[in-house]
């Protein structure tokens, strides 16, 4: 299974690219920005001095139909590398989403077929191409190459990793520890990821703190296949709006790239104002500007709706969100519809069910009791107090959750 990088192929690889001719040093600096990590920058400043296009990779797994804004990190970092003259190489996981990133997981990730993520990459490139270049951008599929493999070639690719490295991962010693299973098939997962980097070559791959371990994976068997070792750069990871775990689809706190634009605003003005510093240093790369919280909290969903859609779109969706709550005209306002049948029986219900159905957020029955008790739930305008209320909702009515979100009632 000796891969001789002289003859990977590359799409695209034809085209001329203009890259910096800026000093080394100076490049560095530009890609430290935001809180990016190099491992390391000596290794990067002579692949630099090559004088030629680096090969960036970016992988991707294909787990839900839609990219989220922790998707954006890694994005625009790979498209920062790309202004500097760069090539973007999107791999998408279609093998490895299959087996399911172990990184950071309690438990293992349940098995999609490959229809099921077949179907959920078809939308990745063109949201990809929301931040990245098209003219600079590789999109290669990992089945390309592991559907081909025999199960011998399996056997010597797993020959080239020990036990005791893959165990040397937290997730896994925790694992362990607490008798959870840990299957064989999720050991795969950074040897997988690893390959990919041996199959396209790469000089730069960009992932999150959480996948440092895979990254030096793909270190290690580039080097047993005598290929340069790429450079691990490493992004900070974004919190999703519960502000506790890390943006994702199946926890319910993300917000996609694809959204309306005034879903994104509502959303990023739902955040808390400590998130809110940390979304503007990790996507913006600035400090939260001064004056009162909830203008620079309007001021980060702006930038973020125009980043992602337009600024008209951002002026717009402002606009909006100023109708909805600051001068309260909630009646003549567009806003998300939920459904009546999945309320339940009582205000506590109904309100956890609103949540989830128009804003993707996971609300616990105690946190909904609490924005009753405080006052913070109107319907039809009227503030309930009493969790244990039953309201007579009715299609067409609107139903105030908080401070900034509200849902319209649908059969």
């Amino acid at each position: 299974m000796r891969v001789d990088s002289n003859n990977v192929r590359f799409l695209g690889s034809d085209s001329i690219l203009r890259f910096s001719m800026q000093p080394a040093a100076d490049t560095i600096r530009q890609l430290e920005e935001g809180g990016a990590k190099l491992i390391s920058a000596q290794e990067l400043a002579t692949k630099l001095e090559e004088k030629r296009p680096l090969r960036v990779k970016l992988g991707v797994d294909p787990t839900a139909p839609d990219l989220h804004l922790g998707h954006s990190v890694g994005l625009s970092k790979l498209r920062q590398f790309q202004e500097l003259g760069h090539r973007a190489i999107l791999v998408i996981g279609d093998f490895t989403t299959m087996v399911g990133d172990p990184t950071g997981r309690s438990s293992t990730r349940p098995m999609l077929s490959h229809d099921e993520v077949m179907s959920n990459a078809e939308t990745y490139k063109t949201q990809a191409f929301k931040v990245l270049d098209p003219e600079r951008t590789e999109i290669v599929f990992n089945g390309d190459w592991f559907a081909k493999m025999t199960f011998m070639e399996v056997i010597r690719l797993n020959s080239q990793v020990t036990l005791q490295q893959m165990l040397q991962r937290e997730d896994f010693k925790s694992r362990i520890d607490e008798a959870t299973p840990v299957f064989l098939h999720e050991l795969q997962y950074p040897l997988m990821q690893g390959w990919d980097s041996v199959m396209i070559a790469a000089d730069v791959e960009l992932g999150g703190t959480d996948q440092l371990f895979n990254i030096l994976v793909g270190r290690d068997l580039q080097k047993a296949h005598q290929q340069a070792q790429q450079v691990a750069c490493i992004l900070p990871i974004l919190e999703g709006l519960d502000g506790v775990q890390k943006m994702s689809k199946s926890l319910g706190n993300y917000i996609g790239l694809t959204e309306p634009a005034s879903s994104m605003f509502g959303k990023v003005m739902s955040v808390s104002d400590e998130l809110m510093a940390r979304y503007y240093q990790v996507l913006f790369n600035e400090p939260v500007p001064g004056g009162h919280p909830m203008e620079a909290k309007k001021a980060l969903a702006s930038k973020i709706v125009a980043r992602f859609h337009d600024q008209a779109a951002a002026r717009a969706a402002r606009e909006e969100f100023d109708l909805r709550f600051a001068k309260r005209d909630l009646a003549a306002a567009e806003l998300p519809p939920v459904s009546l049948k999945d309320f339940g029986d009582d205000l506590v219900s109904a309100v956890v069910a609103a949540y989830a159905q128009g804003f993707q957020t996971t609300k616990s029955r105690a946190e909904a009791r609490r924005l009753i008790e405080q006052g913070s739930v109107q319907w039809l305008g009227d503030k309930i107090t009493d969790p244990k209320a039953k309201p007579s909702f009715q299609p067409g009515g609107v139903l105030k959750l908080d401070k900034t979100r509200a849902v319209r009632l649908k059969e």
